[in-house]
C-alpha cells in the first residue's frame, strides 16, 4: 500500500468518526430537547344509543405509522368495549358520525385516499355501512372539488341524508360551481339518490341536520364567517337559505327541534379583525320559516363556542362546547396557546339560561356530543393526560348538572 492510499484512507477514517460523533450529539440534543409526553391520541367524536350499550365513532392513531384511523366501537350499558374496529383504507381517517339503524351502523367522515392526498393534506369523503357486529358491508366515497368530508347523518324510511362540504384547497384555482356545503341521499343500499350543493366553493359547509315529516333543515356556515340554515323538502330541492352575520370559522355546528321551533348553536364572533380573537357561545332560535326569534350568549374568560345540542323530556335544551383560556406562559407575540375546558349547558325552551358548568384543569378537555339517557346527561369527549396522549371519555351527569361519573 503506498503513501497516497494510506492518506486517503486515514481521511476517510476521520470523516466516518466525525459523522459518527455528530449523529451522537444529535441523538443526545434531541433527547435532551424532547418534552417526554406522548403523541397518542384517541377520539369519540359521536355516538348513538343502542337497546343494550352505545355505539361510538371517532380515530386512534395508536398503529406502527402513527396514522390517524377512523374507528367505530360498540360499548355496553357500564361503558365496557365490546369490540373496536378501524378503516384500515388509505392513510389518515377519521369518522365524525355514527347512525344506529335496524340492521348496523353508518359512520361518516373522510380519509385520504391516495398518496397526494396525504402529500397535500386533503381528504375525501367517507360513507360506511357496517353490520352489527362491526364488519364492513360497503363504503362509498365522494370527491367533488378536491378537498371534501361527510359531517353528519340522519336516516329516512327509505335511506339515508348526510350533509359536509367539497371545496377547492386555499392554492387551487378554480371556477367551479358545483362545491361547497353539500348534501346527499343515499338509498339503503348505498347509491347515490340526489344531492345539492350551497355556498362558496373555498368556503361552504354543511355540519348538522334534522329531520322532519315534511323538511330537512341543515346548519354550517359560507364565507366571511356567515352562517347559514338552509330548508329541504325530502326529495331534495332546497326552498330557502338563512344567513347569520358574524360567527367563527366554523359556523353553525349543531341543530335541535323544539315543536315548531329550530335552536342552532355555535360561536358569535364580537370583534372585526380576521382573526377568532373575541368569540363567546351563541345559540340562535328559529321558527319553520327561518325567521330569527331570539339568541343569546355566553360569555366566561376565555373564548366559548357550543358545538352541539339536544334536548330533554321537558324541552330543555342541553348543550355542549369548550371554553378556550389563554395560556399566559406559553403564549409569544406570534401565537396565542389557549388552555381548553369542556363546557355543559342548560337553557330553558325560552333560551333563558339554567346553568353552564366547565370541566376539567386546563389541560384540554373536549366535549364532543350530547345525549339524554333516562334521567340523566351523557356527554363524549376526549382528554390530554401529561405524557400520555389524548383519551376519549364518557361523563355522565344528572339533570342539575352535577357531574355523577367518568369512564
Amino acid at each position: 500500500m503506498n503513501k497516497k492510499t494510506k492518506k486517503i484512507i486515514g481521511v476517510i477514517s476521520i470523516l466516518c468518526v466525525l459523522v459518527l460523533i455528530f449523529d451522537v450529539l444529535f441523538i443526545l440534543y434531541k433527547k435532551k430537547n424532547s418534552t417526554g409526553e406522548s403523541n397518542y391520541f384517541d377520539s369519540v367524536n359521536a355516538f348513538d344509543k343502542l337497546d343494550k350499550g352505545y355505539i361510538t365513532v371517532g380515530s386512534n392513531n395508536g398503529n406502527k405509522d402513527s396514522y390517524e384511523k377512523a374507528k367505530i366501537a360498540k360499548y355496553d350499558d357500564k361503558f365496557q368495549k365490546e369490540w373496536e374496529k378501524f378503516y384500515n383504507h388509505g392513510y389518515n381517517s377519521t369518522f365524525h358520525n355514527v347512525l344506529a339503524t335496524d340492521d348496523g351502523y353508518v359512520a361518516v367522515g373522510s380519509f385520504q385516499k391516495t398518496k397526494k392526498e396525504k402529500k397535500e393534506n386533503t381528504k375525501t369523503a367517507l360513507f360506511v355501512k357496517y353490520d352489527k357486529d362491526g364488519k364492513e358491508e360497503f363504503s362509498r366515497t365522494m370527491q367533488i372539488l378536491g378537498n371534501s368530508t361527510f359531517k353528519n347523518v340522519k336516516a329516512l324510511d327509505d335511506g339515508y341524508i348526510v350533509v359536509g362540504q367539497s371545496i377547492y384547497e386555499n392554492s387551487t384555482l378554480g371556477m367551479s360551481e358545483e362545491g361547497g356545503a353539500i348534501i346527499v341521499k343515499y338509498d339503503k343500499s348505498g347509491d347515490i339518490v340526489w344531492q345539492d350543493h350551497y355556498g362558496g366553493n373555498k368556503s361552504g359547509l354543511y355540519n348538522d341536520l334534522v329531520v322532519t315529516d315534511q323538511y330537512i333543515y341543515v346548519v354550517g356556515k359560507d364565507y366571511g364567517r356567515t352562517g347559514i340554515i338552509s330548508k329541504y323538502t325530502l326529495d331534495g330541492t332546497r326552498l330557502q337559505t338563512t344567513t347569520y352575520e358574524y360567527t367563527d370559522t366554523l359556523g353553525f355546528t349543531g341543530i335541535t327541534q323544539i315543536g315548531d321551533y329550530l335552536v342552532v348553536a355555535g360561536a358569535k364572533k364580537l370583534s372585526k379583525d380576521e382573526y377568532d380573537h373575541e368569540i363567546d357561545s351563541l345559540l340562535v332560535k328559529y321558527n319553520d320559516s327561518l325567521e330569527k326569534i331570539d339568541e343569546i350568549t355566553y360569555d366566561s374568560d376565555g373564548l366559548e363556542r357550543f358545538n352541539t345540542l339536544t334536548h330533554d323530556k321537558d324541552n330543555n335544551l342541553i348543550v355542549v362546547g369548550h371554553s378556550a383560556v389563554l395560556n399566559e406562559e406559553k403564549s409569544t407575540k406570534e401565537k396565542n396557546v389557549y388552555r381548553y375546558y369542556g363546557i355543559l349547558a342548560k337553557y330553558k325552551e325560552n333560551l333563558k339560561e339554567v346553568y353552564v358548568t366547565q370541566y376539567g384543569e386546563g389541560n384540554n378537555d373536549y366535549f364532543t356530543d350530547i345525549m339524554t339517557v333516562k334521567d340523566y346527561y351523557l356527554v363524549s369527549g376526549y382528554s390530554k393526560y401529561k405524557k400520555e396522549g389524548y383519551f376519549s371519555k364518557f361523563i355522565t351527569y344528572n339533570q342539575a348538572g352535577k357531574m355523577i361519573q367518568v369512564k
